[in-house]
């Protein structure tokens, strides 16, 4: 079992933990330590395991300082917060990283299969891929929305890569892939060919510009997704107070909120954060992001699968050529939109879906105008 090969809590960070109140966050987890051994997952929730692995970085990435981020971590309040949460320590580098890759993925599967939500801090983006291949161990169809300035589609290289492995995602067979969704790309990183695909294939995304004038609109993104890997350098200079950050990025108070609208998707069990950069502020930055995403977690409305039999007002709007068909939860006044597979021969092989949306969405159609997401996911049904 690949959880045995975690590594311990180092002794420096715990005993930094003496000069914390009782009501800290370090107090009030289980901690994986030389001295207790490995936290009990019954009823665990959420559980948080360290990585280093960047032998498949494209860029130059230093081995990030995780007893650091611990520190800024244990010494934060949790909210109200009535789960439980394990800190299982780190995993160590394999002999290659194919080794690592094969070790992540048994995590992933483990963990899922005891209904833990995974918290992974550190490496580089290119561990998304093992991620993935958890999923298709299990024939499960999968939706990964990835915070990155760039899509990560190189072909130029035959192995994969921080830059590369989406390519390699989406060149597996068999392909669980249902949707990829890149959140803060920022046009000049991309190649035209890059965004030719993202078109061909219908996957979404947004600009950073686009994010950064209303992160509300991202929510229904994650609302679907499984997989979420945050790409610190996506973040601006200010953010992570170091010249390896972006002239133009993501601000902190930015990705915070996209970590908690992670947090709250009820289909996301797995949450990852890369390419980290070692200052002060960014372990600060960085235990922020994670306490925003269990902060997330505590809100979610469980609402997945989407049951409008009970609870979900129905709303019909009548187009020039069409009708479309949006609810919206009594509970969490969010709002979905019904897409139908238009490929049908009759009524009786007639199916449908149901597809996160804003309520501006709603107000477009309304206005006679369709949602750019609804015609990308009528495309992919």
């Amino acid at each position: 079992m690949s959880l045995e090969s975690l590594i311990p809590v180092c002794e420096e960070v715990l005993s930094s933990l003496v000069l914390h109140p009782k009501q800290a966050l370090g107090k009030n987890i289980e901690i994986h330590t030389d001295q207790q051994g490995f936290p009990e997952l019954k009823d665990c929730s959420v559980a948080i395991v360290g990585l280093s692995e960047i032998r498949n970085a494209f860029f130059p990435t230093a081995k990030y300082k995780l007893d650091d981020f611990r520190k800024s971590f244990y010494r934060l309040f949790p909210g109200n917060w009535n789960f439980k949460i394990c800190d299982l320590g780190d995993l160590p580098n394999g002999a290659s990283p194919e080794d690592t890759y094969f070790a992540l993925k048994e995590i992933c599967i483990h963990l899922r299969q005891l209904n833990i939500v995974s918290v992974f801090i550190g490496g580089s983006h290119d561990l998304i891929f093992p991620m993935y291949q958890s999923y298709q161990a299990i024939d499960q169809l999968v939706n990964i929305i990835s915070v990155d300035n760039q899509f990560d589609f190189s072909q130029e290289e035959e192995l994969i890569s921080g830059r590369s492995y989406m390519s390699r995602i989406i060149m597996e067979q068999p392909n669980f892939l249902y949707n990829y969704t890149n959140l803060g790309y920022q046009s000049y990183y991309i190649a035209q060919e890059e965004l030719d695909l993202m078109e061909k294939l219908h996957f979404d995304s947004l600009r950073l510009g686009v994010i950064l004038d209303n992160v509300v609109q991202t929510e229904p993104f994650f609302r679907d997704a499984n997989i979420a890997g945050f790409d610190m350098k996506s973040l601006s200079w200010q953010a992570v107070n170091h010249s390896a950050g972006q002239p133009n990025g993501i601000d902190a108070r930015t990705i915070c909120a996209l970590a908690r609208y992670a947090g709250i998707s009820d289909r996301l069990d797995t949450f990852g954060v890369f390419e980290l950069i070692n200052t002060a502020i960014s372990h600060k930055l960085l235990a922020q992001i994670v306490w925003y995403f269990i902060e997330g977690f505590s809100s979610r409305f469980d609402e997945y699968p989407v049951l409008t039999s009970s609870g979900f007002v129905r709303y019909t709007v009548a187009l020039s050529d069409m009708e479309m068909v949006f609810y919206q939860s009594e509970k969490s006044n969010r709002w979905w939109i019904e897409i139908t597979n238009q490929s049908y021969l009759d009524n009786k092989n007639k199916t449908s879906a149901l597809l996160p949306c804003t309520h501006k969405d709603y107000l477009d159609a309304c206005s006679d105008k369709i949602p750019d997401k609804w015609w990308k996911a009528t495309k992919r049904i």
